[in-house]
């Protein structure tokens, strides 16, 4: 199944409507990551994948993140 480029949100910050996009910081299978900004600068992380690798992006809020394979 592919991923869709963006999905839709409800700001936690200023409840309205954003978009988030695919990040293409990975190609694997394992995480799909998503981040947009709203207009009130409220960054929304968001990812599809295995829980580990989807928690460990969300948390990394400074945007340093990369997936590593083992």
């Amino acid at each position: 199944m592919k991923a869709a480029r963006s999905l839709t949100f409800k700001c936690v910050k200023c409840h309205k409507s954003m978009q988030v996009y695919l990040q293409k910081v990975s190609a694997c299978s394992h995480i799909q990551p998503y981040q947009g900004i709203c207009q009130c600068g409220e960054v929304k992380r968001h990812a599809i994948g295995q829980a580990e690798t989807v928690k460990a992006y969300i948390e990394s809020a400074d945007g340093s993140w990369t997936h590593h394979h083992h």
